[in-house]
């Protein structure tokens, strides 16, 4: 049972979007930023909810390696095809652009593909690609990342968790939605659990020198020293349980990030500079978006799409598991379950909530505060 307080979502989001203000990022931008981390929450990913706002947004605003003011540039398109330089601005505001571009493409052309070049952290990656299935049409995103994964026979993080995502629409209330980091545990989760006081399960981390690494904010120092990396999908570093298909799918987005949008990769992406100050990340995304009309109907699609996942569910269940769900499914399942009741909020985002409150002398009052 949940024994985290909750925040009503109106009280969260106008918080977020007037700290976001306060920072210089445009009203128009800051609620875009808020809804994507808020939409996290709302499905019970809070690796990428409140819990980054502001280690990975507000703090790198003060950094200086994430600019507040987005000034996006188109350097090349066609009628299927966008490509933008996101010059160092807010990976979500980019995404957001780039995603209602593609929408309006595909539905005129059957399909469209575009990708981002230096830009940031662009929040739950499922969040673009839901935004075409909400259209009735299918996403596709990929992004990189600083370096976390080591490839199979090896410990050096060279890779992102890099993201490969998809989304379907389907004949029911939700999408089917697969979104996850192509290692066995993403950056943010291990954040979450240093945040929380958790331990990282063992064997999701390599370290250099083969040992079993579970102290949380221990790993995460290691991370960024070099002297440990996730293991990809599968495991490490041997290939005893396949982890060669998640380092496989780690570098396809990596490729793909990189290479469509002609920006950074691996090494160049790690936010430090070779004198060991901090730098802009030049993160690279892309995205393509398939209009299932082109093909045999939407209807046909979204009905296929959900008989499969009926199926799924309705086959015979392992002992003593109850349920089967489809991707997406228990997002949605927690999204209801949250919606009256707001966002969770552990001890450490309330005290960066009070911080920052205080710090710009904001007019808000949170549930979790005692009662004087």
């Amino acid at each position: 049972m949940e024994t985290r307080p909750f925040v009503p979502w109106k009280l969260m989001g106008d918080f977020m979007i007037d700290v976001f203000k306060a920072y210089g990022v445009p009203e128009k931008d800051a609620k875009i930023c808020t809804d994507v981390l808020l939409e996290a929450d709302h499905r019970g990913i809070e690796s990428h909810g409140c819990n980054r706002f502001k280690p990975i947004y507000i703090d790198r605003i003060k950094k200086g390696t994430l600019l507040p003011e987005t000034k996006l540039e188109i350097i090349k398109e066609t009628p299927t095809t966008v490509v933008m330089d996101a010059h160092d601005g807010m990976g979500m505001v980019a995404s957001h652009a780039m995603m209602e571009k593609l929408i309006e493409k595909a539905k005129k052309c059957g399909m469209a593909g575009g990708a981002i070049k230096n830009s940031t952290h662009y929040g739950i990656a499922g969040y673009w690609s839901d935004m075409a299935a909400k259209e009735g049409l299918i996403g596709i995103t990929g992004t990189n990342a600083r370096p976390s994964i080591a490839p199979t026979f090896g410990v050096e993080n060279m890779l992102g968790t890099n993201p490969l995502t998809i989304s379907l629409p389907t004949d029911e209330a939700f999408p089917f939605c697969i979104d996850c980091a192509t290692s066995i545990v993403q950056r943010g989760k291990i954040e979450f659990y240093a945040r929380s006081g958790k331990e990282t399960p063992a064997g999701m981390v390599v370290s250099h020198d083969g040992s079993t690494l579970t102290d949380s904010q221990a790993i995460l120092k290691m991370l960024t020293e070099g002297t440990a990396a996730l293991a990809p999908l599968g495991g490490g570093p041997g290939d005893e349980m396949c982890g060669y298909k998640g380092y496989g799918y780690a570098t396809v987005v990596e490729i793909l990030s990189a290479a469509l949008s002609g920006g950074e990769f691996m090494k160049a992406l790690s936010g430090v500079s070779p004198e060991g100050k901090p730098q802009m990340y030049h993160l690279g995304h892309f995205f393509f978006v398939v209009d299932p009309e082109a093909f045999m109907g939407l209807e046909t699609f979204k009905k296929t799409a959900g008989d499969i996942c009926r199926a799924l569910r309705n086959s015979m269940k392992a002992p003593g598991y109850e349920r089967i769900y489809t991707a997406g499914e228990k997002e949605y399942l927690v999204s209801l379950e949250r919606a009256d009741k707001g966002v969770p909020v552990n001890a450490a985002v309330q005290k960066e909530i009070i911080a920052l409150r205080d710090e710009l002398n904001l007019p808000y009052k949170f549930p979790f505060e005692e009662v004087a």
